[in-house]
């Protein structure tokens, strides 16, 4: 089922295809936490990433992210990004889940809030 699923789609790790260039083509790079895994081509000029799990371009981090779009040309695995004491840890896109950020008046809170910086127009 496993071959089925790769040969007939493309958002569960990797296509036949994209397995084959990888082979053929790819040097691995690096690997995140998440259990993505970094290729590029033997000349550097092609990067390309091949998920861990769903194929979710927010699940990569900043700095694998800078890497892949040649925004610095070494990888986070032979040179560390400098962190700032108030970046908060990478997280995935969370919308849709229960994670969302949902503002103080919103309907899709199980409590919201009274709303003090509206008032609602009353004909004189």
């Amino acid at each position: 089922m496993s071959f089925l699923l790769r040969f007939l789609t493309w958002w569960n790790s990797q296509t036949l295809n994209t397995q084959f260039w990888t082979w053929r083509h790819g040097v691995r790079v690096g690997e995140d936490g998440a259990g993505n895994i970094f290729y590029q081509t033997k000349d550097g000029k092609r990067r390309w990433v091949i998920y861990g799990a769903e194929a979710e371009a927010s699940q990569i981090t900043p700095e694998w992210h800078g890497w892949l779009h040649h925004t610095w040309a070494e990888p986070p695995t032979e040179l560390a990004v400098p962190r700032k004491a108030w970046e908060q840890p990478h997280k995935s896109n969370q919308t849709g889940t229960p994670g969302a950020y949902v503002p103080a008046g919103s309907l899709y809170r199980a409590q919201p809030e009274a709303r003090s910086d509206y008032d609602a127009w009353r004909p004189e």
